[in-house]
């Protein structure tokens, strides 16, 4: 006996194919929510109200256990004495119950009939295109799955909610991160029924308003805007928030986290009228924060991405700097015409992280500091195995590595849990006076 597993939407029986209402129809055993069941008039047949689909699957089981064999030859079809009918939502194998159904029900006993998925209605009735989009279910690590596909900063996510996972559950998570990549907000309430409403909504409405529970957050990744009000008086003047910079569009992860940038500012050790490099400055926000600091001082920004060059021009545009100079080019050769400098921070290097550091160490002025933000073992390796070699040869120099892991709290629905950034090594590097 066949147990078939029936896709059906908020447009009910209405929305099956021919094939699928014909299953549905002569099913001796129909499972499903209550919901589901309304659909269709009780005929006499045995139906079971889904409220727990393990305890369901163990009597489905039990179920198929008694009822007799065919023998191998005979043609009886299955109609002629019913079979069982699951009624899911939606695709059962899309963020559904095939999953568990295949593990505990043998796969040539299971038939799947799918509905449109709601995910695919969303992106149907927004128009766009959904191949490349990031899914989020109701799943147990939903905060988790949010939170990296947002520091990701990728360019669809779809989120299924529900009566604790709602819109206002994601607008707070998105709040907490404070990220400087910016979405859009499409709430797809009641998809394929008379209720359905689709709408625009800013994150404070999601805050705000109520939404259906059944319903689909579609999150599309908003372009670097051109022009975007700032009010600097009320930012402060140290550890400025992440979301205050305008993000790298595909490359969020060029933006050096608050917490780290403080750090950072206070390893380099300015002063006054300096001259300072950030090379691959990202998005510029260590350049700015010194900019601001430091009024007196000259600050080269330096990336060699067209995306990072563009949300430097923007941000230090925004916070009306002057001593904030941008330039595109790739290290260490656009390093040769610039100003010596005082102190040099290096938060990426493109993979040529040894020769940064030569040409650095030879314009640095006598008693500057290089300070370098590293994600990953092998460039601490490379900058030991620099400054040792620098250090037996020119005794004036020194280093110093600081070890820093940090954990943002963020909203889990009702409770609070801490979210950390990627560890990073902080590396300082002296040039004393001779």
């Amino acid at each position: 006996m066949t147990v078939h597993v029936v896709g059906i939407g908020l447009d009910g029986a209405a929305g099956l194919s021919s094939s699928a209402l014909q299953v549905v129809e002569t099913a001796a055993l129909l499972v499903g929510s209550d919901r589901h069941l309304s659909y269709f008039p009780d005929r006499g047949r045995e139906r079971w109200a889904l409220e727990d689909l393990t305890e369901a699957i163990l009597e489905i089981r039990r179920w198929l256990g008694e009822q007799p064999q065919l023998e191998p030859d005979a043609e009886t079809v299955e109609t002629d004495r019913g079979s069982i009918v699951i009624l899911v939502a939606g695709d059962p194998l899309f963020h559904g119950w095939g999953k568990l159904l295949i593990a505990q029900i043998p796969p040539d006993q299971l038939t799947f009939h799918p509905h449109l998925s709601s995910v695919q209605l969303a992106f149907n009735r927004l128009q766009i295109p959904w191949q490349d989009a990031h899914f989020v279910g109701s799943q147990a690590r939903y905060f988790e799955e949010l939170t990296a596909k947002l520091k990701l900063g990728v360019e669809k996510i779809a989120v299924l909610a529900d009566e604790t996972r709602t819109p206002a559950t994601l607008a707070n998570l998105v709040k907490a991160l404070d990220l400087p990549t910016r979405y859009e907000f499409w709430v797809c309430e009641n998809l394929g029924s008379a209720e359905e409403r689709v709408g625009l909504r800013s994150l404070s409405a999601l805050l705000g308003e109520s939404f259906a529970p059944l319903s689909v957050v579609v999150m599309l990744r908003e372009p670097p805007p051109r022009a975007e009000s700032l009010d600097v008086e009320k930012l402060p003047l140290l550890g400025i928030p992440d979301a205050a910079f305008i993000g790298c569009g595909d490359r969020p992860g060029l933006t050096v986290e608050r917490e780290v940038r403080v750090l950072v500012l206070a390893q380099l050790g300015l002063q006054r009228g300096q001259v300072v490099w950030d090379v691959g400055a990202g998005n510029g926000s260590v350049s700015i924060e010194i900019a601001r600091l430091f009024p007196q001082s000259d600050v080269y920004a330096i990336e060699q991405t067209v995306s990072g060059t563009l949300a430097i021009e923007f941000n230090y545009g925004r916070f009306g700097l002057q001593n904030v100079f941008s330039i595109h080019g790739t290290a260490p050769e656009i390093l040769h015409r610039l100003r010596p400098p005082h102190r040099i921070f290096i938060g990426g290097s493109g993979g040529g992280l040894t020769k940064i550091l030569g040409v650095c160490a030879l314009r640095l002025l006598p008693g500057g500091s290089i300070v370098l933000a590293l994600e990953v073992f092998e460039d601490i390796a490379t900058v030991l195995s620099w400054i040792g070699d620098r250090v037996r040869r020119e005794p004036h120099w020194s280093y110093r590595i600081m070890q820093v892991q940090l954990s943002r709290s963020l909203s889990a629905g009702s409770l609070t849990r801490f979210d950390a950034l990627n560890p990073v090594s902080i590396v300082t590097i002296d040039r004393h006076l001779n």
